[in-house]
């Protein structure tokens, strides 16, 4: 027999997974997905965000921030918020306490034809120890300028210094594969750039210039490390927690879940592997947020196939056992939160929706424009 899951409600929420619906007829060819399809068509929509094509930040990025409560008073659910540094800064095992914090990672900006183009930050490939190596060039020189660095993980820093003021960066995956130029750090209510960061920047980029490390990679075939990207920056906030336990790779979801006071580890592989001790985290009661993110890499480099193979494996993984769990009464309700790069949909389904046969809602229906 099955075991009953104590942890009876599960939020699944998946960035990337909703392309735009220029890009759905590719993503989308030749899947076969009977399980999602049914979930889609008997589910509630609980929230539909529609987004703008120049946000700085990402619809996932900007949903956890709001469900935790760490976006400012008063900020809808489409504002262009996400200050999550110090929460990603948390995760990885500093504690930000009441300083204004950014992220900061080491970056290829790759010469396109006449603009600057970045490209994705983890397909760099950047190794701890040659990211700690990039990271003692540029301690001295960002530390000389009176900014404040930590950096419990080489390939991911945090910065802090009044000059920075109110500056406002892009999310990474937000501006890869993108002409940087619109999205490089303004100040939030000037629009002007940081002379401060410039000059920042400016001296890492001339340190990493032919260091030992850019010929050594250059000389494997691999991108030079040859820029910094700045985002997220913002204070922390007193937070709270939708969720009974978090499971996420990402930082910022892990940070704010610690912040919280909430459980919080790995996603597991499958439906399947929600182990028992991770479902009696819950107490028998409250939902259960995983995050998983086989889309990213993929939407990023508008490579269909394999995104489609991603959601392929999904579908088997999690979608099915979910819909048999519905459908046996072992799982009371699953909500879904898809993300593209601008928008966001929300759904919520048990097994009462599944009898609703004359609700036909269909994908196509959700793909933002």
């Amino acid at each position: 027999m099955r075991s009953i899951m104590p942890a009876d409600r599960l939020h699944l929420l998946l960035p990337f997974a909703l392309p735009a619906a220029a890009d759905a007829s590719t993503a989308l060819h030749d899947i076969q997905s009977p399980a999602l399809d049914r979930l889609i068509a008997r589910a509630t929509l609980v929230e539909r965000v529609i987004g703008e094509d120049f946000q700085r930040t990402l619809p996932h990025e900007r949903w956890v921030a709001r469900q935790f409560g760490a976006l400012p008073d008063g900020a809808s659910a489409a504002a262009d918020e996400a200050p999550l540094a110090p929460y990603m800064l948390r995760a990885d095992g500093g504690e930000p306490g009441s300083a204004t914090w950014a992220c900061v990672q080491p970056v290829h900006v790759r010469i396109a034809h006449d603009h600057l183009v970045l490209i994705d930050p983890a397909s760099l490939d950047l190794p701890d120890d040659e990211a700690a190596i990039l990271l003692a060039v540029a301690r001295p020189l960002i530390e000389e300028l009176g900014v404040r660095l930590e950096a419990p993980k080489p390939t991911r820093w945090y910065l802090s210094s009044d000059a920075f003021g109110t500056l406002a960066g892009a999310s990474p995956l937000r501006a890869s594969g993108r002409n940087i130029e619109i999205w490089l750090p303004h100040e939030a209510h000037s629009g002007e750039r940081s002379r401060a960061w410039m000059k920042l920047q400016n001296e890492v980029q001339m340190a990493w210039f032919e260091h030992p490390v850019n010929e050594a990679r250059e000389a494997r075939g691999l991108p030079a490390v040859n820029s910094i990207w700045f985002h997220t920056q913002g204070v922390a906030r007193p937070v709270h927690s939708p969720f009974a336990q978090v499971l996420s790779d990402a930082a910022a979801t892990r940070g704010l879940a610690l912040s919280a006071g909430v459980a919080t580890s790995a996603p597991p592989r499958s439906f399947g592997e929600l182990s028992a001790a991770s479902r009696a985290a819950t107490n028998g009661s409250g939902v259960t947020l995983v995050e998983l993110d086989p889309f990213s890499a993929p939407y990023i480099e508008q490579d269909w196939a394999r995104w489609n193979q991603a959601f392929a494996a999904l579908q088997s993984d999690w979608f099915e056992p979910a819909l048999a769990a519905l459908q046996a009464g072992e799982l009371a309700e699953l909500r879904l939160t898809l993300c593209g790069d601008t928008g966001s949909v929300t759904l919520t389904v048990t097994r009462g929706d599944l009898r609703k046969f004359w609700r036909r809602r269909v994908l196509a229906s959700l793909f933002i424009e």
